[in-house]
Formats: structure tokens, sequence, C-alpha cells
């Protein structure tokens, strides 16, 4: 590489931030960790989910119905994992039929916040994305 792309480089929109050194996993075993997180708290079905529950609790085919394009088994599958993690409550009522509700847990609120911002910046950006993704793809047309 020449001095000339280090320095293009150093200039590019595409430099990384720097983070201070308490962001930073201490050691890299805690990678692992955090990865596992970040797939949960990340998948956009537990994002949608999480927004979902963010004001009361719900049942499950009211959850189904107001994310759309998600499938009952994909709903099961996210809602048992955000169970597994703490993330939300499945309560069980003696009913027939029975009813479950599911509800954020006070780990799960804390949650709110960061997905919240997240959905706000997407939202913000789309426009700015769409754009860019255009001129991307145009670059990339013979």
């Amino acid at each position: 590489m020449t001095g000339a792309s280090v320095q293009e480089g150093k200039n590019s929109s595409h430099s990384q931030p720097d983070l201070p050194a308490q962001s930073l996993p201490a050691h890299p075993g805690e990678c692992g960790g955090i990865s596992e997180v970040l797939a949960r708290v990340g998948d956009k079905w537990s994002v949608l989910v999480v927004m979902m529950l963010r004001d009361e609790p719900r049942r499950f085919n009211a959850l189904k119905r107001s994310i759309d394009g998600i499938s009952q088994h994909m709903l099961t599958l996210t809602l048992r994992g955000l169970e597994r993690d703490g993330l939300v409550t499945r309560t069980v009522f003696p009913t027939t039929p029975p009813r479950v509700d599911y509800a954020l847990t006070p780990l799960g609120h804390s949650l709110r916040g960061p997905v919240e911002a997240l959905g706000r910046w997407a939202m913000e950006n789309q426009p700015a994305i769409r754009a860019a993704r255009q001129a991307y793809d145009g670059h990339l047309e013979p």
C-alpha cells in the first residue's frame, strides 16, 4: 500500500471513530458473549417484539397481528429466546382456553431506550441510505 492510499484511507468516510478503551472488551474471549447478546437484541423480530411490548403485556395472537410478516413459528422462537435471556416473561392464566400474556421484564424495559433510538435513527436516515444504495448500485452497472 502506498503512502497516498494510506492518507486516502484516513480521510475516507469509512473511517472508524476512536472508542474509549473502557468500551472495548478486556479479553478476546468476551467478544463471544457480546456477540450472543447483540445477536438477540439486534434481531429484527426481537426488536419488533420489544417495541410491541413497550407499553403493556400482550397475548400471542395480538403480537402476531401487530408484527407484519412474522410467522407463528418465528414468533414462538423469538419469544422463547427473549424469555430465556430474561427480557420477556410468559404468564399463563388458568382459563379455558388458557390465556398467555407476554410482558417485558425490567431488563427488557432497559432495552427500550436503545431500541427506540435505533428505530428513530433508521427512520430519519432511510432517505439517505436509499440514495446511497442507488448511487452505489448505479456505480456497479456496466
